[in-house]
């Protein structure tokens, strides 16, 4: 059938919660269950969910040798609203920057941002310099927390926060400042939900990072869902080597467990060599990763240890389906892959029919309304049709992933019109990512937008070579970049790092 504009699509109104539960409970078995925690999705706020803490005397959040309860989490989330309201200039945006490892500090300034109706900006602690200070002028931060190794990188820089609104966590004015305000009390009123609560910067692939917002009602839903989704309940033990200034971490872990409970396990940073370690240490049921986390932790030496474990379920995305079925066989967990992105407008599942390196589905409540699109003609693309050996035959089924209502659930970028302007046209949600999709309508991951090669006058996708490549014994990975064509247009080059030496002469 020729492919014809989109005009409009119906939204199926189908409960994702539970429906989706049930379409993972069916693939992973047991260690799913859509039931297990039932945690009103009314609950509109994070505050609320942190209140629902109080009294709680189970362990909340364990780092290096010391456990903190629930109870005491939401004590010292109460001294750090009570700080903020007393710091911040109320005729300003009430933003802090966060530059923290993953530390119980960062969750607790998180925690009194949310009791105090402030917002937190996640600052990527890879930026450097004037992009340093650009995100932070940009996000229009009063005040900015951090450790001595963090303020270090401040040093010359106009970020526009005061010296005296520079908190060191590692400092004694900081101690004093804790213990002033030791006193307390959770603030009587609730946040408006529709205030923001987090500032997320995107990977700034194409341009500056764009500073997501995220409201409160949105983290608070998300989390509550995600823990329905992956079965989170109180007896779990969530390990969270992911940086918290990533959505990942904050609304597939962090937040789940918040919501039910659960313990947080935290590591200041990703660690494939401690993976293991700490999994087996701590007795880590479930843990969310992204990008190559996971050819990583394989990357490391194998142990007659590695079943050894309690883990139930990792979460992520873009590992590849030949690194999932070796991490299942390797330390028998499940890994469940899902396709979103800090805007939260787009998501595609995983069902039991879905094949190895394709994406999934779309949610059940976005049944109709994720497309690939041709960008240039708003046209949608045609479905794949592979050959025997799994290749492309018709590249112009590859377009860009988009939502045909998202427009409408896109809270935007924070003082970004024009980015906001490029992911909403003509009331779609444009996402940025290439995309194909089956005649059975599972979707496949092609690459960013940004990504393109023109490669003999077409456009030419970089991420279904990689997937190919990374079939090879011992390609830990592969990377497909472009390099300039004498004549025209770009011609590819393929960078790929072995798992052990490998000769290539035979």
């Amino acid at each position: 059938m020729a492919s014809q504009p989109i005009c409009s699509a119906r939204c199926m109104g189908t409960s994702f919660t539970r429906v989706t539960a049930q379409v993972l409970l069916r693939e992973c078995g047991s260690s799913l269950s859509p039931s297990a925690t039932s945690t009103n999705s009314s609950m509109t706020t994070v505050a609320h969910l942190l209140r629902r803490r109080i009294g709680d005397h189970n362990p909340g959040y364990h780092f290096e040798g010391r456990t903190y309860s629930w109870d005491q989490v939401v004590t010292q989330s109460a001294i750090r609203a009570s700080i903020l309201n007393d710091l911040l200039d109320p005729e300003k945006p009430r933003h802090v920057g966060i530059l923290l490892e993953n530390t119980p500090d960062y969750l607790f300034w998180i925690g009194g941002a949310a009791l105090a109706g402030a917002c937190i900006v996640g600052i990527n602690p890879t930026r450097r310099g004037e992009e340093l200070a650009r995100d932070i002028r940009h996000t229009d931060c009063q005040m900015i927390v951090s450790d001595q190794a963090g303020i270090a990188l401040f040093n010359n820089l106009d970020t526009g926060v005061p010296s005296q609104r520079i908190v060191d966590i590692d400092s004694v004015a900081h101690t004093q400042l804790i213990n002033q305000h030791s006193s307390a009390h959770i603030p009587d009123s609730e946040p408006d939900p529709t205030s923001i609560l987090f500032l997320l910067f995107t990977s700034g692939s194409t341009s500056a990072p764009k500073a997501v917002v995220c409201t409160n009602e949105r983290m608070a839903t998300a989390s509550i869902r995600a823990g329905e989704i992956y079965g989170v309940t109180s007896q779990d033990i969530c390990y969270c080597p992911m940086p918290l200034f990533h959505g990942n971490a904050l609304m597939a872990c962090w937040g789940p467990a918040l919501a039910v409970g659960a313990q947080v396990v935290l590591r200041r940073k990703f660690s494939a060599s401690n993976f293991m370690l700490d999994v087996r240490q701590h007795g880590c049921t479930y843990f969310t990763y992204v990008g190559r986390t996971i050819a990583y932790v394989l990357g490391q030496p194998a142990s007659e240890l590695d079943s050894h474990n309690q883990l139930r379920l990792g979460f992520g995305t873009e590992a590849s389906a030949l690194d999932r079925q070796r991490f299942l066989d390797r330390f028998r967990c499940q890994l469940v892959e899902g396709y979103g992105s800090s805007e939260s407008v787009v998501a595609i599942i995983r069902t039991p029919e879905t094949p190895p390196n394709a994406l999934g589905k779309e949610r059940p409540d976005m049944a109709g309304n994720i497309k690939i699109v041709d960008p240039n003609t708003n046209i949608e693309c045609q479905p794949v049709i592979f050959d025997e050996f799994g290749g492309i035959t018709n590249p112009q089924c590859i377009g860009e992933i988009v939502s045909l209502t998202g427009g409408s659930s896109f809270e935007g970028y924070y003082n970004n019109h024009e980015a906001s302007s490029e992911r909403v046209r003509n009331g779609w949600y444009w996402t940025g990512d290439l995309g194909y999709r089956d005649a059975d309508g599972f979707f496949y991951f092609g690459g960013r937008s940004a990504d393109w090669l023109r490669v003999d006058s077409e456009n030419f996708a970089a991420s279904p070579v990689e997937n190919i490549i990374a079939r090879y014994p011992n390609v830990v990975m592969a990377a497909v970049y472009p390099v300039p064509d004498p004549l025209t247009g770009d011609m590819v080059m393929v960078a790929i790092e072995m798992a052990d030496a490998t000769d290539f002469s035979a």
